[in-house]
C-alpha cells in the first residue's frame, strides 16, 4: 500500500512540475533543468510526467521527451510488476 501511496505522490509531483515548468517557459523565466524532469520520471513520476506533457502542451516536440518518457513509463510499470511479483 505504502508503494501506491509513493507513486501517487510522484506522478502528483511531476504532473505539477511540467505545468510549472511550462508557465515559467511562457514568462522566459529560470526552468527546470531536464535533467531534473527525466530524474521524477525515472523514480515512479513518467505517467504524471506523460499526462502533463499531454495536457500542457509541453516538450511534445522534444525527441528525447517523446520517447524517453513513455520509455521511462514502460520501465516503471515493469519495476512495479516486479515488485509485487506479477
Amino acid at each position: 500500500m505504502l508503494v501506491f501511496y509513493y507513486l501517487l505522490a510522484v506522478n502528483l509531483i511531476s504532473f505539477i512540475v511540467m505545468g510549472y515548468d511550462k508557465t515559467k517557459a511562457m514568462h522566459k523565466e529560470r526552468r527546470v533543468p531536464e535533467k531534473r524532469l527525466f530524474l521524477i520520471a525515472t523514480i515512479g513520476g513518467a505517467l504524471g510526467m506523460l499526462l502533463g506533457m499531454r495536457f500542457f502542451r509541453h516538450k511534445t516536440k522534444h525527441r528525447s521527451f517523446t520517447a524517453g518518457i513513455p520509455a521511462l513509463l514502460v520501465l516503471n510499470a515493469v519495476l512495479v510488476m516486479v515488485w509485487f511479483g506479477r
